[in-house]
């Protein structure tokens, strides 16, 4: 069959095809976007292992969608030693891997391992997670990007910027930061489909993005810097403005799961500006298709984590 360059008009959950005897794994399953995306592939008859900082989080949510298709497993993204831990639990093969978690204009803040905290988390962290995984994904990997990638940038583009601002030197904004960490998802996505082609992984992979969902994403970063008054007004504009979860998480799904997708495929939300509606393919800014920064923050990526894709 050809690859496809459209998406249905109003495709939905119940258009996922039949999931049986396919296996997920999620990253930042426990809320949002990521038990949504978790709750729907089960229900399309997939087996999920979702990722959880908190045991009894993780354990809650196996509870709420259902202990027979679904498992759980701690994951520390701001780790080093937490990912290469998960990874040597998965020794399986599984389908697709779906890199959900995330956080969003957090303070000034470092990994354990040094690492600038967006960007240690948001794309350093899920760049080593799916490298020590690489030999078990079967077809996909997806990341969950945003459209605050656009507010992102890498200077000039050097390994020495990139690493610089990977190790929080210079000046840091907490948007700019997340920006940089979303751009950077779509990036390495581009960038991972280049090198599968090249390489003959047999791995395609996807972004998607969910427009303006109603998640407790929004909520950590004024939480984290103590504005209450902040979070509140977040929590209020959510209510009135975003989409729900479950339908933010229509792109993430529709990138998991539709048929036939062109390689490195970016998928958003087709209303007003990308905020809100159903799954259609879109594209990001021009940085985000720049194959010498892609293989410069790969380069990177590969020197600070220690993980070699090779």
């Amino acid at each position: 069959m050809a690859d496809v360059t459209t998406i249905t008009r109003g495709w939905n959950a119940i258009n996922i095809p039949d999931l049986s005897g396919k296996k997920f794994i999620i990253t930042g399953g426990t809320s949002g976007l990521g038990k949504e995306t978790a709750r729907e592939l089960i229900r399309k008859g997939a087996h999920v292992t979702i990722t959880a900082r908190d045991a009894r989080k993780g354990e809650a949510t196996v509870v709420e969608l259902g202990k027979a298709r679904v498992s759980f497993a701690i994951l520390e993204l701001a780790s080093l030693k937490s990912i290469k831990a998960f990874a040597q639990t998965v020794t399986d093969d599984f389908d697709v891997l779906i890199l959900n978690a995330g956080i969003m204009a957090t303070p000034l803040k470092t990994t354990e391992d040094g690492f600038e905290l967006q960007l240690g988390t948001n794309h350093l962290g899920h760049f080593a997670l799916a490298g020590l995984l690489r030999n078990r994904v079967q077809e996909r990997i997806v990341s969950v990007a945003s459209q605050a990638h656009r507010l992102g940038n890498f200077g000039d583009g050097s390994k020495e910027t990139i690493r610089d601002r990977a190790l929080a030197k210079g000046e840091y904004k907490p948007w700019g930061a997340y920006g940089a960490s979303k751009l950077a998802n779509l990036l390495f996505i581009n960038e991972l489909q280049r090198r599968s082609i090249m390489n003959g992984w047999n791995i395609n992979a996807y972004a998607a993005h969910p427009g303006w969902s109603a998640t407790h994403l929004q909520s950590v970063g004024p939480q984290m810097r103590g504005a209450n008054l902040e979070s509140r007004i977040t929590g209020g504009m959510n209510s009135l403005f975003a989409q729900s979860a479950s339908r933010g998480a229509l792109p993430t799904l529709c990138a998991a799961t539709y048929p036939d997708l062109v390689g490195a495929s970016y998928i958003g939300p087709d209303g007003l500006m990308e905020m809100r509606g159903f799954p259609k393919l879109t594209r990001g800014t021009s940085l985000a298709y720049d194959q010498s920064l892609a293989a410069n923050l790969w380069s990177v990526s590969e020197e600070l984590t220690g993980i070699s894709w090779a």
